[in-house]
């Protein structure tokens, strides 16, 4: 659905506000004023700060969580029996599509990854880390009764393995690398990863 002129006005105001000052930095004041419309015409859109920030952010979180936890239950479905075989194909393939989309939205993951404290975006990242280190722990679980010898996992490690993981794929999006290396880039950090992971493992 396309926006209004004033909207888009709008819309393109606050992205630069909560850029560059933060959600809680950022004056509803200026950027009403920024925007050259009055308060009650900000009002006939949004009745606050917050739902202006989350109208920016929400579709595209939305969207890319989406992705993720799709590609989660897409590997559940798969009989568990197949999992060692094809973890890092499932891997391999939700952490692409969500660059793809990242990347063609770099304002939107810019704000979350950037600007969101103090919104209910703040933990974005960390939410989809503690799922993924979760599922690790199934898989853990599943291939140990399958002739598997996993060693042992630190949970400290493990946090900081996957929280690592996260970070450097979303710093492609916050330091605007191209769209056609950051690709390159993702498959080569999730290889990095996956030979990691199966040292530590030791499968």
């Amino acid at each position: 659905m396309s926006l209004s002129p004033t909207l888009e006005k709008i819309h393109a105001v606050a992205t630069s506000e909560f850029l560059a000052k933060g959600f809680l930095g950022a004056s509803l004041r200026e950027i009403v004023k920024k925007a050259g419309v009055t308060t009650g015409a900000f009002y006939g859109y949004y009745k606050s700060k917050e739902e202006l920030f989350d109208a920016l952010v929400k579709p595209h979180a939305d969207y890319v969580r989406g992705i993720f936890d799709r590609t989660m239950d897409d590997f559940k479905a798969m009989p568990e029996s197949e999992w060692a075989r094809v973890m890092a194909q499932f891997s391999d393939r939700g952490m692409s599509e969500m660059f793809a989309y990242a990347t063609d939205h770099r304002d939107a993951f810019r704000l979350i990854l950037q600007s969101a404290a103090g919104t209910k975006y703040e933990n974005y990242v960390h939410e989809i880390v503690e799922v993924e280190i979760a599922m690790t722990h199934r898989f853990y679980d599943v291939i140990s009764t399958q002739g598997y010898h996993p060693r042992p996992l630190n949970p400290t490690l493990e946090h900081i393995i996957t929280s690592g993981l996260f970070s450097a794929f979303f710093e492609l999006i916050v330091h605007d690398i191209p769209k056609d290396e950051g690709a390159s880039c993702v498959k080569e950090l999730h290889d990095f990863y996956e030979a990691g992971w199966a040292s530590i493992m030791g499968v």
